[in-house]
């Protein structure tokens, strides 16, 4: 009898991060399908398409995305994220942020 030789299948993974997803958990780009993102990364990544955006216009969404953007990273260098109760209250808070 021949041997039948099992290949894995490889799941795909973020470009981002690296983490693997099941396939319905990525976004595709349009004109590079063999690049999928999640949804974390794919919010982080409109953060800083924005955040280019903004750069050098003074408009009222653009200095409320900056403050907010100052003051998620004060949270971060302080270790906040990091805590029992106030963590998880601060990821929840981080996804209706813009």
């Amino acid at each position: 009898m021949a041997a039948v030789a099992h290949e894995e299948v490889a799941r795909p993974t973020c470009w981002c991060c690296g983490n693997v997803f099941d396939e319905h958990h990525l976004t595709r780009l349009g004109s590079h399908p063999e690049v999928g993102v999640c949804a974390a990364c794919a919010r982080w990544l409109y953060r800083r398409a924005r955040s280019a955006v903004d750069t050098g216009v003074r408009t009222p969404g653009g200095v409320l995305r900056h403050g907010i953007g100052a003051a998620r990273g004060a949270v971060m260098r302080a270790g906040l994220q990091d805590w029992p109760v106030v963590g998880p209250l601060l990821r929840r808070l981080d996804g209706h942020l813009p």
